[in-house]
């Protein structure tokens, strides 16, 4: 730490929390307080029915402006740096040049749903005996062959290293250090990396074609980059996967304990010792930090939450937040039923065929009640997995965060058909607070956690929730045979 950043208030971490629609970037000190923030929003391209781009460079520039608007007076005073980032979504570029070779696929993007289901039932066991993961186009295995296969289809440019793979936390440290890595965590989503070993398996780059000389090298969490030149010279002194930050920001550090975070999909997360994971879940990394060994977790994926109100919002033309008012003015024995598989159902199900679903509705359907079917459709499909979860270990308190999360009605409305306190902490963003207290530690700082928080009890009739989630099995249950009653119609 230098003088000027003693005298002008303490050191700030820099986290950046790189996620699906936007870049955010707070300047964090070590009160764990928010003293400066920006944000800059990114885009997506749909260029086919269920295909899910984003432009890489794009990515990397909204991280550039945005530190470098949340840093603006404050340059002096930050010492580290920290990152959360989105997942699942891979992209290839040129070694040599560092620009991408095509765009980013993201994590929503459906387009290998076929080469998914061509893979023979043992080998996909084999998969999930070897990753925690169930075969699905949501990971990054079938992505990155598919990206291959347009521009190195012989595979000749990835077997002399020309070619570069990673997801968004390998290609941001790619650009801004030069170093090709990836953090434990994040390769854990790969579909590629053996979660026993912590390495990179060669059966399943065998079995997905990918020649070990594209991938990053896997690193902890908490191992310091090399400078970033573009970001004030600084180092990254975490790198997170986005659920993952969120986990760490709330305290979690013992199994027992799980977190919500509500976003476009929304990530069920608890940490496991004994590598248990319940049926209808996936075995994963949280983190590696302090030189030890990889810290297992148990997370239920969900595809369709904050983008089901977003369609919503499309379809009847009003702002999110307008509609989530207008869902709180509907009677709360409205019949319909919202099942948002619009590509597929995640966790507990996983069953990429499933089709959305609209039940119960009739000519008498407004807004509103599609606003409430839309709310209660988050509520629902976190209970799903939070329903297996307890299979493994019963669980006490919900932990939410995502900005979803600041709506008190979704809050009460998760508690009282969970049966379970939701307790959400008084500081929002706490991907962006996870990555900068791994940070501030990784670094040698203090860091301290804001204790506050709201907690949503338990309330209504329980007869009405169990209806409820009658009305919402059964809707799944259509969902789930929508697509082997089209097939047999054909």
């Amino acid at each position: 730490m230098n003088r000027s950043a003693q005298e002008a208030g303490g050191p700030l971490v820099v986290a950046i929390d790189q996620g699906t629609s936007s870049t955010k970037v707070a300047c964090v000190d070590a009160a764990g307080r928010v003293v400066n923030e920006a944000g800059v929003a990114i885009g997506q391209q749909h260029p086919r029915p269920g295909w899910v781009e984003q432009d890489a460079v794009e990515i990397l520039d909204s991280v550039r402006a945005a530190v470098r608007r949340a840093s603006a007076g404050l340059e002096d005073r930050v010492v580290a740096l920290g990152l959360s980032s989105q997942r699942e979504s891979a992209l290839v570029w040129d070694r040599a040049t560092g620009r991408p070779v095509g765009p980013m696929l993201g994590w929503q993007d459906r387009r290998t749903s076929d080469a998914v289901a061509a893979v023979a039932a043992p080998q996909a066991e084999r998969v999930r005996a070897i990753t925690g993961l169930p075969l699905d186009p949501m990971f990054s295995a079938v992505k990155i062959a598919w990206l291959l296969d347009q521009v190195d289809p012989d595979r000749s440019r990835s077997r002399r290293g020309e070619l570069a793979v990673g997801t968004v936390d390998s290609w941001l440290l790619f650009a801004l250090t030069g170093e090709h890595r990836i953090e434990t965590g994040n390769a854990s989503r790969t579909q590629l990396l053996d979660i026993g070993t912590g390495a990179w398996s060669p059966e399943l780059l065998d079995l997905f074609g990918i020649p070990e000389a594209v991938l990053p090298q896997v690193r902890a969490s908490d191992e310091v980059s090399k400078p970033a030149a573009d970001l004030h010279g600084l180092r990254f002194h975490a790198v997170l996967g986005d659920s993952h930050a969120a986990l760490y920001g709330h305290g979690v550090r013992n199994p027992g304990e799980v977190k919500v975070t509500y976003g476009t999909g929304s990530s069920v997360m608890g940490l496991s010792n004994d590598g248990v994971v319940p049926a209808g879940l996936v075995g994963t990394i949280a983190w590696q930090v302090g030189g030890g060994a990889p810290q297992r977790a148990i997370e239920g994926n969900i595809l369709s939450t904050g983008a089901t109100m977003a369609w919503l919002s499309r379809l009847l033309g009003r702002e999110v937040a307008e509609l989530t008012a207008l869902a709180r003015t509907a009677p709360v024995e409205h019949g319909v039923v919202l099942v948002p598989a619009v590509a597929g159902l995640g966790a507990p199900y996983w069953d990429a065929g499933a089709r959305a679903v609209l039940h119960g509705f009739d000519l008498g359907t407004d807004a509103a009640v599609l606003a409430r079917a839309g709310v209660e459709s988050i509520v629902h499909q976190v209970e799903d997995v939070l329903a297996a979860a307890d299979a493994g270990a019963p669980i006490g308190v919900v932990r939410a965060d995502g900005a979803p999360a600041g709506d008190d009605t979704l809050m009460q409305l998760q508690a009282d058909t969970s049966r379970r306190d939701v307790v959400r902490p008084a500081a929002s963003a706490l991907s962006a607070l996870g990555a900068a207290e791994l940070a501030a530690v990784a670094a040698g700082l203090p860091f301290s956690r804001d204790p506050r928080a709201s907690v949503f009890a338990p309330a209504g009739d329980p007869a009405r929730t169990t209806a409820s989630r009658a009305a919402w099995r059964h809707a799944v249950r259509l969902a789930r045979t929508t697509q082997a009653r089209d097939e047999g119609e054909q």
